[in-house]
C-alpha cells in the first residue's frame, strides 16, 4: 500500500527521466545509503568485514565494470581476472615507487592504467564478435597472468613472486596493512563503490550508454544512424577496464593484503564475475550488485549451515555450492535471461498495482 504514485507529480523533464522518479524509490535509496554510511561501520567486525561486506563492495563494481561491457555493450570478455590483475600489480607498483602519494589517487591512477591495457585488447572487437572475441579476451587472461608471473619487476624481484601491500593510511587511519580496523576498509571500499554505481548509472542513461547499446542491439544499424563503433566499443572497454582495475586493486590492497597472481586472479575470476552478471541481469546496474550479494552470501550461507547446522564435510558443501550455481545459471539463461533485476522489476510493478488486477 506504500509503494504507489498517487500524488507524485511531475512538472519537468527533468524530474521525470530522473533515476528515481517514485518518491519513495528515492527515500529508500536515502535510507540505504544512510544505514550503510553512519550505521553498519559500528555494528561490523572482522568476521562480518572479511566474509561478506569487502567481498560484497569489491566484487560489485568489477560486475558493474564487466556489466558496461557485457550487458550495455553486448561485447563477450572471458578476461575480468587478468584486467583485475592488472589493478593490483599497477597499484603494487605506485604504493611501492610513490609512497609519499595517498592510496585513495593510488587506486584510481590503476584504475586508469587497466583502462588503457583493457582497450588494448578491446581492439579486436573492432573486427571479431561473438565467440571469437571471447577467445581474444580468455587469451588475455592468460597472457596477463603468465606475465605477471615471468617478469620480476612487476613484484619487485621478490623470491616467492608475491605481493605484499605495504601499510598506508588516509587522514591517519590505517587502509592496508596490520593494523586496519574494519570499519576503516569497509568505509574506504564503500566509497569507492557508491561513486562507481553513480558514474556508471549516469553513463549508461546518457550519451555513451545509448550508443552503447545501439552497437549491442544491431552494430550495422548503429553504425548507419551515424554511431561510431570504434569509439563505442573502445569507450566500454576502457569504462568497463577503469571499474575492473579499481576492483582489483581494492581485492588486493585493502582486503586480501597479499596475493600471487595465478591463484587469485585466475581464470576461475572471470567467470565468477562473469555468473555474477547473469545471476543478476544482464544491462542492469541494480543486477550487478544482486549478482555480487548473491554469489558472496551463497557459500557464507552454505558454510554455517550445511557444515556449521548440518555436520557435512566441507568438500562436500563446496561441490553443492557448485551445482546450485550452474543450476541457477542454467535456469536463468532459459527461463530469465534479464536475472534478479528483471524479478525486482516485476515485483516492483506488482507492488504498484496491487490489490488491483489491471
Amino acid at each position: 500500500m506504500f509503494y504507489r504514485e498517487a500524488g507524485d507529480f511531475k512538472t519537468s523533464y527533468q524530474d521525470d527521466a530522473q533515476t528515481f522518479p517514485i518518491k519513495f524509490d528515492r527515500y529508500r535509496y536515502y535510507v540505504v545509503l544512510l544505514v550503510a554510511f553512519a550505521v553498519v561501520p559500528f555494528l561490523i567486525n572482522d568476521y562480518w568485514v572479511n566474509a561478506v561486506f569487502l567481498p560484497f563492495l569489491i566484487y560489485a563494481i568489477a560486475a558493474i565494470g564487466l556489466n558496461i561491457l557485457v550487458g550495455y555493450c553486448g561485447q563477450v570478455s572471458l578476461g575480468t581476472g587478468g584486467f583485475m590483475a592488472v589493478g593490483a600489480y599497477s597499484v603494487y607498483k605506485l604504493m611501492t615507487s610513490f609512497p609519499e602519494i595517498n592510496i585513495f589517487f593510488h587506486v584510481i591512477i590503476a584504475g586508469g592504467i587497466t583502462a588503457g591495457v583493457c582497450v588494448l585488447f578491446g581492439l579486436p572487437s573492432l573486427r571479431i564478435k561473438g565467440f571469437y572475441l571471447a577467445v581474444a579476451t580468455l587469451a588475455a587472461q592468460f597472457f596477463l597472468v603468465w606475465l605477471f608471473n615471468r617478469v620480476p619487476w612487476f613484484y619487485n624481484y621478490s623470491a616467492s613472486g608475491q605481493i605484499s601491500a605495504p601499510e598506508r593510511t588516509l587522514f591517519g587511519i590505517p587502509i592496508t596493512g596490520a593494523g586496519t580496523e574494519p570499519w576503516a576498509t569497509y568505509l574506504f571500499c564503500l566509497v569507492f563503490t557508491v561513486l562507481a554505481a553513480i558514474l556508471a548509472r549516469n553513463l549508461t542513461r546518457g550519451t555513451a550508454g545509448r550508443k552503447w547499446m545501439a552497437i549491442r542491439d544491431m552494430d550495422i544499424a548503429a553504425e548507419i544512424i551515424g554511431v561510431n563503433p570504434l569509439r563505442a566499443k573502445l569507450s566500454a572497454f576502457a569504462i568497463s577496464g577503469f571499474f575492473v582495475g579499481i576492483a582489483g586493486a581494492l581485492f588486493f590492497a585493502v582486503y586480501l593484503g597479499a596475493v600471487e597472481v595465478g591463484e587469485v586472479y585466475g581464470i576461475n575470476k572471470s567467470f565468477l564475475v562473469l555468473f555474477m552478471v547473469i545471476i543478476g541481469g544482464l544491462g542492469s546496474i541494480f543486477g550487478s550488485f544482486a549478482g555480487a550479494a548473491f554469489l558472496v552470501l551463497l557459500p557464507v550461507l552454505l558454510k554455517n549451515v550445511l557444515v556449521g547446522t548440518m555436520g557435512w564435510p566441507t568438500d562436500l558443501a563446496a561441490h553443492f555450492e557448485f551445482i546450485i550455481v550452474g543450476a541457477l545459471i542454467v535456469l536463468f539463461l532459459i527461463a530469465e535471461p534479464h536475472g534478479l533485476a528483471q524479478l525486482w522489476r516485476v515485483t516492483k510493478e506488482k507492488l504498484r498495482l496491487w490489490p488491483f488486477p489491471h
